[in-house]
């Protein structure tokens, strides 16, 4: 999965994610979205509002590659992949 800060203001946040996965049988999928954050007095997140949209891909078109675990620094984010 990669996020990036969208925008902000006061204790809210607005991100931008997109993320790989593949279903039991095989097939892939890159998901969209927007999550909108606000955050309590107490600095804890206090609602959180998401929009994911699934898209079918094929391994081939897939752009998210390394390891299981942390995307590395220097991989590219979303806009550099012009997603």
């Amino acid at each position: 999965m990669i996020k990036e800060l969208w925008a902000f203001y006061g204790n809210r946040i607005a991100v931008r994610d997109a993320y790989e996965w593949r279903d039991d049988a095989g097939n892939w999928f890159r998901s969209y979205g927007n999550e909108n954050w606000e955050f309590g007095g107490d600095g804890l997140m206090q609602r959180r509002f998401a929009c994911i949209n699934d898209m079918p891909i094929k391994e081939s078109e897939r752009q998210f590659h390394w390891p299981l675990g942390r995307r590395p620094d220097d991989h590219p984010g979303l806009r550099d992949l012009c997603l």
